[in-house]
């Protein structure tokens, strides 16, 4: 995972637990989530788009 160990990875958690406080982390996973979700939908609306264009010509 991009070269990170697993020290590396605990202090990035460590921050942003100090940066945005424990109450604020549910609310940027669901974020997170919903943005992955939206980003994979957009991916696969264009991937069936363009399929079907292919199939036209």
């Amino acid at each position: 995972m991009f070269g990170l160990g697993i020290g590396e990875i605990a202090i990035v958690v460590l921050i942003v637990v100090l940066f945005f406080g424990p109450k604020k982390l549910p609310q940027l996973g669901k974020g997170l989530g919903q943005a992955i979700r939206e980003f994979k939908n957009a991916g696969s609306e264009l991937n069936s788009e363009s399929g079907e264009e292919k199939r036209k010509t």
